[in-house]
C-alpha cells in the first residue's frame, strides 16, 4: 500500500511539476505580448498626436487666411460702397 501511495504522490507531483511549467510558459508569453500591446499602443499614442497637431495647425492656418479673407472683403465693400456714391452724385451734378 505505501508503495501505490508513494506512485501517487510522485505522479501527482510530476504532474504539479508539468502544469507548473506549462503555466509559467503560458505567464512568459502573456508578458511579452502585454509589453508588446503597451508598446504598439505607446506608439499609437504619438503618432496621433503629431499628426492631430499637424491638422489643427492647418486648421488655424485656414482659419487666419479666411480672417484675413473676410477682413479684407469687408474693406473692399466699404471702398466699393463709397465709390458708386460718390460716382451717382457726380453724375447728379453733372
Amino acid at each position: 500500500m505505501s508503495s501505490s501511495c508513494s506512485f501517487r504522490i510522485t505522479r501527482t507531483a510530476e504532474d504539479l511539476a508539468v502544469t507548473l511549467t506549462a503555466l509559467s510558459q503560458r505567464l512568459v508569453k502573456l508578458e511579452q505580448r502585454q509589453e508588446a500591446l503597451e508598446l504598439l499602443v505607446s506608439e499609437n499614442q504619438i503618432e496621433p498626436l503629431a499628426e492631430e497637431v499637424e491638422m489643427l495647425d492647418g486648421v488655424d492656418n485656414l482659419l487666419r487666411e479666411c480672417q484675413e479673407l473676410l477682413e479684407s472683403s469687408s474693406h473692399l465693400d466699404h471702398a466699393e460702397s463709397d465709390c458708386p456714391e460718390s460716382d451717382e452724385e457726380d453724375i447728379l451734378a453733372a
